[in-house]
């Protein structure tokens, strides 16, 4: 049965949607005004891999992701470029997509944008005010007032009163209370806005995401996630305001993905250690990213290295090796690999657990092909395809894999395009042919000394880099 650490209770627990069958689930996206980084990399991997995981298990799941496309950053950074903030956030939700589509993660059910559900973040902020619970300041905000909802700070495990006494009002708030947040934010001067019942402005960012979940999901649904960073005060103001505002419970599992460390140290510009998707793909895979990030629990830190892609791209060689050597098979009606995969997914999402099951398998077909059973290695090889796609992983043409540039390389660093190989490959052919080993061994030593290996074979011969 599958069971789920809750970030609420902090223990993990069988899973129940409360509808048999299907799961809403809620994961914060990101806010467009720059492309996507490790630490948002990781956060997409880590909910791509429990939906693949939730629909294989036979759950109909409405998966929500957000994209916040008003806020201060956007405005900042649209006014830095001199752009429209709509032209900015256009150009940076493309961008998002295409990163997310070369790690191999999947579109949600439903992509809600903050300014298409202004008129709901609206009523829901009135409702706030209606009971009691918000309030219009001086300066033309509106705020929640914190003091009002019991049991604030469950989710991060933080005492009010320990909060207020580390917090300080800045000079231009009108707040009644350190901890009371924004909903409401009047317009400055050449800002975007929108017309309210507090005049013109735009929305706080924790009302967005309450708004546009229970909006689609409704007042009480099954899952909501997002990274570590988020739970204070993004979701723990998310639970104040939305359960204040209807009445319901608003959610049953918080699910926190850890953050990611380069070389062992928290990622941060200051520390200029700071890395963007569009950056590592340069040159690395995006296969050998994901494969990466799977090595780690998604609770616990991620650590990234140029190393640690390196190991992992050898890991996947090992894979795409195995699956070379034989042609798309029927699966096995009963293995004991399937069993043990799904035991460690139901376990809190094990990734690397399933990782090693992957592994046993791997080792499993290699030990079938070798003893000549091309019946039964065709059918290891496709449930180690039909597994792996459950984390997202194996799903290439193994020989174009193989023949991919070096890691850590782009192609045109790495000394011969595929045309040169075969062209080399060709003449080796030619010399074999005239029975001139010399040459033949020569033009094969050439190959090896640029990193390609040669596997001659009775159809003929095949490469790849090593």
């Amino acid at each position: 049965m599958l069971q789920i650490y809750n970030s609420l209770t902090r223990e993990k627990a069988p899973f129940e949607p409360r509808v048999a069958g299907q799961i809403g689930m809620y994961v914060c996206g990101i806010t467009v005004y720059d492309y996507l980084h490790l630490g948002h990399a990781r956060m997409m991997v880590v909910f791509d891999v429990i939906a693949r995981h939730l629909r294989a298990s036979g759950y109909a799941l409405n998966l929500v992701r957000n994209i916040t496309d008003i806020d201060d950053k956007i405005i900042r950074r649209a006014a830095e470029n001199g752009e429209d903030y709509q032209v900015l956030t256009a150009r940076f939700i493309d961008a998002m997509n295409e990163d997310c589509a070369a790690l191999g993660v999947l579109r949600p059910d439903e992509e809600p944008r903050a300014t298409d559900y202004i008129d709901q973040i609206i009523a829901m902020i009135r409702k706030l005010e209606e009971g009691g619970f918000a309030y219009a300041a001086g300066n033309g905000d509106v705020y929640y007032a914190v003091d009002r909802f019991e049991g604030y700070g469950r989710l991060s495990d933080q005492d009010p009163a320990e909060l207020r006494a580390g917090s300080r009002i800045e000079v231009d708030e009108a707040k009644r209370d350190p901890l009371d947040f924004v909903l409401w934010k009047a317009a400055k001067a050449g800002e975007p806005a929108w017309d309210s019942p507090w005049g013109a402005g735009r929305p706080g960012w924790h009302i967005e995401c309450s708004a546009m979940s229970t909006e689609l999901l409704g007042t009480h649904f099954d899952i909501h996630g997002g990274g570590m960073d988020l739970k204070f005060p993004h979701h723990e103001n998310e639970i104040a305001q939305s359960c204040a505002a209807t009445g319901d419970p608003f959610v049953n599992v918080w699910i926190h993905n850890g953050f990611v460390q380069v070389d062992e140290e928290k990622m941060s510009k200051s520390l200029g250690n700071f890395f963007t998707v569009r950056d590592i793909l340069t040159r690395f895979q995006p296969e050998e990213v994901r494969f990466l990030m799977l090595g780690s629990h998604y609770r616990k830190p991620l650590n990234y290295s140029e190393q640690e892609l390196i190991s992992a791209g050898a890991a996947l060689d090992g894979y795409y090796t195995a699956l070379a050597r034989v042609e798309p098979g029927e699966l096995p009606r009963e293995e004991d690999f399937t069993a043990r995969f799904r035991e460690c997914m139901d376990d809190d999402f094990n990734s690397p657990g399933a990782l090693a099951v992957l592994a046993d398998l791997r080792r499993e077909l290699s030990r079938v092909l070798d003893a000549g059973d091309n019946a039964g290695g065709a059918a290891l090889a496709a449930l180690l395809r039909q597994l792996g796609g459950v984390l997202g992983i194996l799903q290439d043409n193994p020989t174009g894999w193989l023949r991919r540039p070096k890691r850590g390389t782009s192609q045109a660093q790495d000394g011969l395009d595929d045309a040169a190989i075969d062209a080399l490959i060709e003449q080796r052919e030619q010399a074999r042919a005239a029975r001139n080993w010399a040459e033949a061994d020569r033009i094969r030593d050439e190959l090896k000394s640029a990193g390609i290996a040669l596997e001659d074979g009775a159809g003929g011969t095949g490469w790849r880099r090593i």
